[in-house]
């Protein structure tokens, strides 16, 4: 296997990586647009992606999607908590763990993902 990566259905992708670029940072990747609608792209963030997918007017599945994510920097984190909090829901707040990180969790108001989001302190370049 050479990767694995999340694959999420939303109704709106354009909106979705729009809003998870300003949040996340990274490249957007356009992989499918007809007629003027995004239907397939990718976000691009440092060695890995996200891929998003139009529900194509199916009613989207009540399933819960958690994305974890492993930031450079306790600015970076903190930055993406906040702006994901602001309109989301904390469902863990920040704070220091027993496993070294500094750990906080999110469910975002757009798609309902849940952001798991990690800094490792003492992690070694």
């Amino acid at each position: 296997m050479r990767s694995a990566s999340p694959f999420v259905i939303v109704n709106d992708v354009q909106q979705t990586v729009d809003y998870y670029q300003s949040v996340l940072g990274g490249e957007i990747k356009v992989l499918n647009k007809q007629e003027g609608k995004l239907l397939h792209a990718e976000l691009h963030l440092g060695s890995s992606h996200i891929h998003f997918s139009d529900s194509y007017g199916k009613p989207l599945k009540a399933q819960h999607v958690q994305i974890i994510l492993d930031f450079d920097s306790e600015e970076e984190l903190k930055q993406a908590y906040h702006a994901l909090a602001e309109k989301g829901t904390v469902d863990v707040e920040l704070q220091d763990t027993f496993f070294g990180a500094l750990h906080g969790e999110v469910t975002d108001h757009l798609n309902h993902i849940g952001w798991v989001m990690n800094y490792f302190k003492n992690r070694r370049p």
